[in-house]
Order: structure tokens, then sequence, then C-alpha cells
């Protein structure tokens, strides 16, 4: 299975609707999120196009294809406008070549045993780097990219993680458990 992963929406609905586009054109089936989807935060500017009722309604439309975990800035009320939970601090993943925790990345890592990689949001900066046993990886942001980073997210496929540039569709970055 094809899995779309992405981070740090912060209620831009013009990067959601391009995020939408591009994970319908990817051939993924699902669509994980990793927290921060509505709500900008305070540490943040507003994004581009801020419009969280815009953004549940768009995501609401393919809620049966998303899988989400809790960031620092989901509320309560956010589960009340979404058709997905988002109430889970992290989820276990694994695609027959990689097993993974994803998380937002805001909290302590949880237990790691027979996990080979750790995928969180939160920093919005794209990020690969070997751990104590494990692969710490980072889509970046989709809406606020920090440190020079362009708008991103990540796709997984047969072990193989790339990174891709939300504005031009292009891979910057690659990782493979095969």
């Amino acid at each position: 299975m094809k899995l779309f992963i992405a981070s740090d929406i912060h209620g831009s609905a013009y990067f959601t609707d391009l995020l939408i586009d591009r994970f319908k054109k990817s051939g993924a089936e699902k669509l994980l999120l990793l927290g921060d989807i509505l709500y900008h935060g305070p540490r943040n500017d507003l994004p581009r196009e801020y419009d969280p009722k815009r953004v549940s309604l768009s995501l609401n439309k393919i809620a049966d294809k998303i899988f989400a975990v809790r960031g620092n800035c989901e509320s309560e009320v956010d589960s009340m406008v979404l058709d997905f939970n988002t109430a889970s601090d992290y989820m276990l993943y694994s695609d027959g070549s990689v097993s993974l925790c994803a998380t937002h990345g805001h909290r302590s890592v949880p237990p790691m045993s027979g996990i080979n990689a750790l995928l969180c949001g939160h920093t919005h900066i794209p990020a690969m780097e070997r751990r104590n046993g494990y692969v710490y990886i980072n889509p970046g942001s989709v809406s606020i990219p920090k440190e020079a980073s362009p708008h991103s997210y990540l796709t997984l496929e047969n072990g193989l993680f790339k990174w891709r540039d939300l504005n031009t569709e292009e891979t910057y970055m690659e990782y493979s458990f095969r």
C-alpha cells in the first residue's frame, strides 16, 4: 500500500487544496496526517488562506482515506468538526518492509520496541537521521515550512520514503528500508 504523509497544515485552505490534489494524483491509498491540522498556533504566523472551517470541509470529503495523530495545536473541538479521529497521540504502522511509529513529535517518544522508524512532524523541518536503533523521519510542513525548507510531504511505498515539494511535486530526498 502506498501511504501519503503530511504534517502541520495549520488551517491553510490553500495548501490543503493543493495537498488533496497531490494526494489524489499520487495513487496513494491512505493519507496520514501528523497533527496540527486546523489551528495555526500562537508561535506561527497565519498561513496563506487561513480558513480552518474550509480545511475541515475539504478533508472531510476524503475522511475515509485519512489516519491522523494529535498535534500540539489540536483541541477537543477539532474532533467535533473533523470526520476522522485526531485524538491519538501516536499510531503504529507497517507496510511489511518498515514498521513505524507516527506521532506529532511534541511529546516524549512512545516505546520503540520492534519499530525501525519514528515519523514526526512538529518542527516544520524535513529530516532523516539515524538514532539509537531507529530512523527519525520528518516530512516538514505543508503550510509553514521553516529553515528555508519547501512546503512538503512524504510518500512511503515498499519501504521507500520520498520527500516531495508540494508546489513542484519534485522529489528532493529519499530514504529506503529495502
